[in-house]
């Protein structure tokens, strides 16, 4: 089969990047294994699909070079992925934090998508599994289950790791490497943590309970609910801390934000003390903490000095984390691509003109609140409007 690109990947950043290139009068052939394109983008925002973001910006993203985030997203803000979602008959529902959902859910954007890139005139190729993809003199060659796909132009917009359970492989960086681009560390990201042997059957016994917290993880500080589990923690809070986390590394989580516990306990006077935190925390947590901390008796029986211990423990409660739940349970890969080696205006690849890589593929991560996604739509417009 002969076409002018080839798009190796069916989720948000490669269809983006075909409707854009068919809009230019470009012949767009996009592949995937998966049987059904978007797969991801269906069990996004669990299930509601978390689009974007209106405060998108390149310090919601993590990377070796934030400069190449930012260059995209100056070309691609939320304005932009809204009008072409409105103007296409999406509605969107705007909630906490800045986090713009669809209306109708995760199936009515991909069945916008579909219809978009169907009307644009490109072709998918479902369930094609890509055997390999090489350099054929000045073409690409993609070799494919369904035969040989020949093309001036390959774009790598397979994904990353994350979400093996919805077909997520390695293929895409195990392509990327054989074009001679370099890779940075891969990670699970956005992941739950699990406890270490200190806190494990501390965990267990709160699986369920949630709080809202100030979470460290060096050299970042993140607000939001925390989740107790029966592995560790989880939780907005905690899958935004996971993309700083690094092995070794502990956790400062401060249980009471914003309230000054010490001011509290002196004026709790003769209540238990694991009544006193049970107004300020949930019940089952005040009664786990008493007993990890060794403390109890009446609040009025502890010194002053024992009163700032106590609230500065819970202001500073330490988390060290034996692992990550792994890529299982990861929303999204933290590394990929180096993108020192690919132009942060076009998408390409420096040294392999004509060779395109776009999505979670890069070694750009957002946070929780629609980030990534934003980010697969950005640079797949990006590399379509050149590809």
């Amino acid at each position: 089969m002969q076409t002018d690109v080839t798009i190796l990947g069916a989720g948000a950043a490669g269809l983006a990047c075909a409707l854009a290139c068919a809009r230019r009068g470009r012949r767009v052939t996009v592949l995937d294994h998966a049987p059904q394109a978007a797969r991801k983008v269906l069990a996004s925002g669990g299930g509601r699909c978390n689009c974007t973001n209106t405060t998108v910006d390149a310090a919601d993203y993590r990377g070796a070079n934030l400069h190449f985030t930012k260059s995209v997203l100056a070309r691609f803000g939320p304005a932009d992925l809204l009008a072409w979602l409105h103007d296409g008959g999406l509605a969107t529902v705007t909630e906490a934090g800045g986090k713009v959902f669809c209306r109708d859910g995760s199936r009515a954007m991909v069945r916008f998508l579909e219809a978009e890139v169907r009307r644009s005139g490109a072709r998918c190729l479902l369930g094609a599994t890509i055997r390999q993809a090489r350099k054929d003199g000045a073409a690409f060659l993609v070799d494919t289950a369904a035969g040989p796909v020949r093309s001036a132009a390959l774009v790598l917009a397979l994904g990353g790791k994350s979400w093996p359970s919805l077909g997520a492989t390695g293929l895409g960086y195990a392509l990327a490497k054989g074009f001679g681009l370099g890779l940075t560390e891969l990670r699970p990201g956005l992941v739950p943590l699990t406890a270490g042997p200190e806190l494990a059957g501390f965990c267990r016994e709160l699986a369920g309970v949630s709080l809202p917290v100030r979470l460290a993880a060096a050299p970042e500080t993140v607000a939001g609910d925390l989740l107790f589990t029966h592995r560790g923690v989880s939780g907005p809070a905690v899958l935004d801390a996971s993309l700083a986390w690094t092995p070794g590394q502990t956790l400062s989580i401060d249980l009471l934000p914003d309230l000054d516990l010490e001011e509290r306990l002196a004026e709790a006077g003769r209540l238990e003390i694991q009544n006193a935190l049970a107004r300020v925390l949930p019940k089952r947590l005040a009664v786990a903490l008493c007993r990890l901390l060794d403390v109890s008796g009446p609040v009025a029986g502890l010194s002053p000095k024992r009163r700032r211990a106590l609230a500065g423990r819970l202001a500073a409660f330490p988390f060290a984390p034996a692992g990550t739940e792994g890529w299982a349970k990861a929303e999204v890969t933290r590394g990929g691509v180096a993108t020192g080696e690919i132009s942060s205006k076009t998408l390409e690849a420096t040294g392999v003109p004509g060779l395109y890589v776009i999505g979670e593929l890069l070694d750009v991560t957002g946070r929780l609140g629609g980030f990534n996604l934003h980010w697969a739509f950005a640079s797949g417009f990006a590399a379509g409007a050149r590809a």
